[in-house]
Formats: structure tokens, C-alpha cells, sequence
């Protein structure tokens, strides 16, 4: 019941943001839209935003929730593996995760879509983290990609 109830949401929340973005190409307004529909609408979405990719450091973008690491470690946590991997990374608990990055120490899991280019080349992750272990899975994953090629 659970899974079918998270998967009518994300339905019901794409649809929003397809009407949504369709009213600027603009990559950081789509980002801050996305950010805010997803925080408020998704269930235990502690903080969820965007670390853009500029002159090779990945700074934080627009974003909802706690203040946030201006700028990650070059190669270090979970955003860095997206973009390096350029794939969804799903963290069940993130104090096992080698080099995770503790913005706060609330968070225990999270999960980070890496947003590319038509060329392959990433440009930003989306991440996102919640205060409880366990919290992200498989759909979440074919969600947020699709929400992601929104944005790209």
C-alpha cells in the first residue's frame, strides 16, 4: 500500500512540475521549483536541493531546509560520487558511506541524481536527505530521474 501511495504522489507531483517548467528554460528557476515542490510535497524529505557544478566545484544551488555546505570537498560524499559515476546513489545510512559529507548531522540517508547535459557531461545533482535510515528507494530513484530530465 505504501509503495503504490509513494508512486501516485511522485505521478501526481511530475505532472505539477511538467506544467510548471514548461514556463522558462532557466536552469536555476527550474531548480528552485523543483526543490520547493518536492520538499513540501514528498514525506520525509529533510532537505532537498541542488550543488551546481561551477569552474569545478560543486556549490550549492537553490535548495529548501537547513542551511547547507556552500561548497563539497572535491571528490569526497555522495554528490561527488553521482557526478563521478554519473548515476542515481542511493545511501540507506550515510554514516556507511566512506567520505559522506555531514552538512548536518540529522540527515541518516539520502539519495543524489546527477543532472547531465545532452553531451553526457553532469552540470548538477539533485539531493536529497532525510532524518530517517531506509528512507529512499527504487522509486524513488525512477522518479527523481524523470524529474531531473525536466530540468536538462
Amino acid at each position: 500500500m505504501f509503495l503504490k501511495k509513494k508512486d501516485n504522489r511522485y505521478k501526481r507531483v511530475f505532472e505539477q512540475l511538467t506544467e510548471l517548467l514548461s514556463k522558462t528554460n532557466d536552469d536555476i528557476a527550474r531548480m528552485a521549483t523543483v526543490s520547493a515542490v518536492l520538499y513540501h510535497k514528498m514525506d520525509n524529505f529533510f532537505w532537498c536541493g541542488f550543488y551546481r557544478m561551477v569552474d569545478g566545484e560543486l556549490i550549492v544551488g537553490p535548495y529548501q531546509g537547513p542551511v547547507a555546505c556552500q561548497v563539497l570537498q572535491i571528490d569526497k560524499g555522495v554528490c561527488w560520487a553521482g557526478i563521478n559515476k554519473k548515476q542515481t546513489i542511493v545511501v540507506p545510512d550515510v554514516d556507511l558511506f566512506p567520505g559522506h559529507i555531514a552538512c548536518d548531522s540529522r540527515s541518516k540517508s539520502e539519495i543524489v541524481i546527477p543532472l547531465l547535459r545532452k553531451n553526457n557531461q553532469a552540470f548538477a545533482v539533485l539531493d536529497v536527505d532525510s532524518k530517517f535510515l531506509n528512507t529512499f528507494d527504487a522509486i524513488d530513484a525512477l522518479w527523481l530521474e524523470k524529474i531531473t530530465k525536466l530540468i536538462s
